[in-house]
């Protein structure tokens, strides 16, 4: 059986889709769980070790996919005692442990992020990613854990509400207005499309020989720049290709009414020059290079359409 940790997040829900498709057991572990399908459901405190062993007891394989309200003091004070008791409760009932996770802890990056690429964060975000990442292969390295890393590079797709892609072009084409882009969008920017991160997580999750390893989910090569990505959207609503930069100055401006924006400041670094996520190494070993750009716009486009028609 596998447990998903952070069961009702997109990347979650994608996962929870496949796994009920294939009939695989499944349980879902959240603070308020929603039952899908067969799937078990149980409410549990991940900050709490006793609910966190209780949680995936059971399992084979525990899919850790929590997210955390997007805010440092929170990260700061939960990511380690979550990532802690995963691991204790994982080593107690020896279950692998499979860590959805991104690249905040590589920091600024000159050419293609690999699997290789050194920690090196640059933001108080990526110091706490990079601290819990190490935190995780040290136990695998000293033979205490079977697990894996697997990443992802921003990400977009249907239902993806939170995405900074679907926030700033997706529902703005959606609604008839204009939409923006983050500092420079004369840069390639790659993005993870959501389904394409639950299928990897699928795959990896089955396959013996991908774990204790660090893996880059599949991720369309060749990423667009902003303007080349807004330029799609719009065509896949029918729309001018209007939108905005939103400049440095003018995040942090907005950071002073709106706390999201704020937290957000910090990681502009990936924004200004280019964002190049290099999943080759799963392309390589699962034959699948994910699901072209054309394609996943296409895709979330439809889906911000039906839920604006819906509205």
């Amino acid at each position: 059986m596998i447990a998903i940790l952070g069961a009702g997040g997109v990347i979650g829900n994608e996962l929870a889709a496949i796994l009920a498709e294939r009939n695989t057991p499944f349980r879902l572990v959240g603070r308020n769980p929603r039952p899908v399908g067969r799937a078990e459901v149980f409410a549990a405190d991940l900050s709490d070790l006793a609910q966190t062993v209780a949680a995936v007891s059971g399992a084979t394989v525990v899919c850790l996919l929590v997210g955390l309200k997007y805010d440092l003091a929170t990260w700061k004070e939960l990511w380690p005692r979550i990532m802690a008791n995963t691991i204790e409760a994982c080593k107690q009932t020896q279950a692998k442990l499979l860590f959805f996770d991104n690249v905040y802890m590589y920091g600024r990056v000159e050419g293609p992020m690999t699997e290789q690429t050194p920690y090196a964060p640059c933001s108080k975000k990526g110091a706490v990613r990079a601290q819990i990442a190490t935190a995780l292969m040290e136990e695998v390295k000293a033979g205490n854990l079977v697990a894996m890393i697997a990443r992802s590079a921003d990400f977009y797709g249907p239902g993806t509400g939170n995405s900074i892609p679907n926030a700033l072009v997706f529902e703005p084409f959606a609604k008839g207005a204009t939409a923006s882009w983050l500092v420079n969008a004369t840069v390639p920017h790659s993005l993870t499309f959501t389904p394409d991160a639950g299928r990897g997580l699928a795959m990896l999750a089955a396959r013996e020989t991908a774990w204790n390893q660090v893996w880059h989910l599949p991720t369309s090569p060749a990423p667009p720049t902003g303007k080349e990505f807004i330029e799609m959207a719009a065509a896949e609503f029918g729309v001018r290709p209007k939108y905005r930069v939103l400049s440095k100055p003018m995040l942090r401006a907005a950071g002073l009414f709106d706390p999201r924006i704020r937290e957000s400041y910090e990681m502009l670094y990936q924004s200004d020059s280019p964002y190049l996520f290099d999943a080759s190494k799963f392309a390589t070993e699962f034959g699948f290079a994910g699901t072209p750009y054309s394609e996943g716009i296409r895709i979330t486009a439809q889906s911000c359409q039906r839920i604006a028609r819906s509205s």
